[in-house]
């Protein structure tokens, strides 16, 4: 990576774009424009910015995150949402910890979150107003790793399939992400793998409970591991 004049290192040409059109949005104090820019919104392709941060250093990073969270913590940004928002108005959320979207009625709406109801669920959300997808962006991200699927690709839910050290293939539902790999629920057992092993699953009625008695496998979390929960 190249390096300023003090050593340290040159935010990359990516991040300097992204950060200088959050600094442009901090630097506007007023609501209108903030709302003229949900009007005229172009989604954002996550994976192409995905893609361009990977060559980012750690400062660049957190010196963007600190841009966007300044600009998201303007009363602007939240009022613009909640002039689009009504009481029992469905709309989708994402939710950074499932890792993907979900869809959720309006119950209340307070000064900077709103309270919704998972559908899928029947519980009761207090979301950031951020997180509302009104535009209907593409929330998905395409990583294309070397093999398997990337860590921002997959989500709590999602059907997966990969090939046991039997050779023998599975699939299971995702229950948990871990930062190496993911944790599934196969049949009535409990399996940890590798990003780098997974594949999607079209049936994904391949899941139910199609599980072979298997001797216990390497339960370590080392890439390229894949092993059963007892």
């Amino acid at each position: 990576m190249r390096r300023g004049a003090h050593g340290n290192p040159s935010p990359t040409p990516a991040v300097q774009a992204i950060t200088v059109a959050v600094v442009r949005f901090d630097l506007s104090k007023s609501i209108p424009p903030l709302q003229a820019s949900f009007n005229g919104h172009h989604p954002m392709n996550f994976s192409d910015t995905i893609a361009n941060l990977k060559s980012a250093s750690a400062f660049d990073l957190y010196r963007l995150r600190a841009a966007i969270d300044r600009v998201l913590d303007q009363p602007g940004w939240m009022v613009a949402v909640q002039t689009r928002l009504r009481i029992g108005q469905t709309v989708d959320y994402f939710d950074p910890p499932t890792n993907r979207s979900h869809a959720g009625q309006i119950l209340e709406l307070r000064r900077k979150q709103a309270v919704v109801l998972d559908v899928a669920t029947q519980k009761r959300w207090l979301i950031s107003y951020a997180a509302i997808n009104l535009d209907g962006a593409d929330v998905e991200i395409r990583e294309q790793p070397p093999q398997g699927l990337g860590r921002n690709e997959i989500g709590i839910g999602d059907v997966v399939g990969f090939i046991d050290r039997n050779h023998q293939q599975r699939s299971g539902r995702i229950v948990r992400l871990n930062d190496k790999t993911v944790t599934l629920h196969c049949g009535q057992q409990q399996w940890r793998v590798s990003y780098g092993l997974l594949h999607r699953v079209l049936d994904s009625s391949a899941v139910s409970g199609e599980v072979l008695e298997l001797e216990v496998l390497d339960q370590n979390e080392n890439a390229g591991s894949v092993g059963r929960d007892e």
